[in-house]
């Protein structure tokens, strides 16, 4: 889904960054293919090529509280959240091309207004983004990285859960799920870490109504994987 942030005081900005996720293509159905070929130019933004700062209205042609989604997946999650809350607009961030035209799809059918896709790294869309211009944040079911020397490559650790911080307003919510026992400890203590952020569930959070099930949820439930949810919002100060 991203790449790590790269700390000017520990080297060159033109040094390779470590990602977190793995570039995939995938094959596409003829479908697919249409829906990405008819639909990105209107729905897509490619994130290589933004150039400094991003402001999220002119892509969504109206100024409204933002939802940045990190790893949509196929996108079944974003369309039902985005179709029942079109009050928000709702940022997809997603490399897996498959699952960007999958959700173009959903979103043409579903005549959502209120839908835009990005591909690439999503911590570079987010160093673009100004300050406090997010209302909130969905990681749902990250990329685990479970071998302890990739665990560098985990999207949720300090210097990153830092930088989604301080894109959120005011008392926005930074939402993470993960069917992974071991990665939802590491990010509860690092979630509890931050100084900037609030838990309103001293620790893990009962499951949002708001959250749809996903395929890949139910597979995790039926092979015996609890689900954790975390949330917490940026402290008001």
């Amino acid at each position: 889904m991203t790449s790590t942030d790269q700390n000017p005081a520990t080297g060159p900005a033109h040094a390779a960054r470590i990602r977190t996720f793995h570039p995939r293509r995938g094959r596409m159905s003829d479908r697919q293919r249409d829906a990405l070929t008819r639909l990105w130019p209107a729905y897509g933004l490619e994130i290589a090529d933004l150039d400094g700062a991003f402001d999220p209205a002119a892509l969504f042609g109206r100024r409204a509280p933002l939802v940045l989604e990190i790893g949509s997946g196929m996108g079944d999650a974003t369309a039902t959240m985005a179709a029942t809350d079109p009050d928000r607009d709702y940022l997809a961030v997603e490399v897996h091309t498959p699952g960007i035209a999958n959700l173009l799809e959903l979103t043409e059918r579903a005549g959502l207004g209120n839908v835009q896709v990005a591909r690439g790294d999503a911590l570079d869309l987010v160093r673009a983004l100004p300050e406090a211009s997010v209302d909130a944040v969905h990681v749902f079911f990250p990329d685990p990285w479970p071998k302890a020397r990739h665990h560098k490559r985990r999207l949720i650790q300090p210097s990153h859960v830092a930088l989604l911080r301080s894109r959120l307003v005011p008392g926005g919510t930074l939402h993470c799920a993960t069917d992974w026992a071991e990665y939802a400890e590491a990010m509860r203590e690092t979630l509890t870490g931050d100084p900037g952020l609030v838990d309103g569930h001293d620790g893990f959070a009962p499951r949002p109504a708001h959250r749809p099930v996903t395929k890949f949820e139910r597979r995790a439930l039926t092979a015996g994987r609890p689900i954790f949810d975390l949330v917490h919002h940026r402290a008001a100060g």
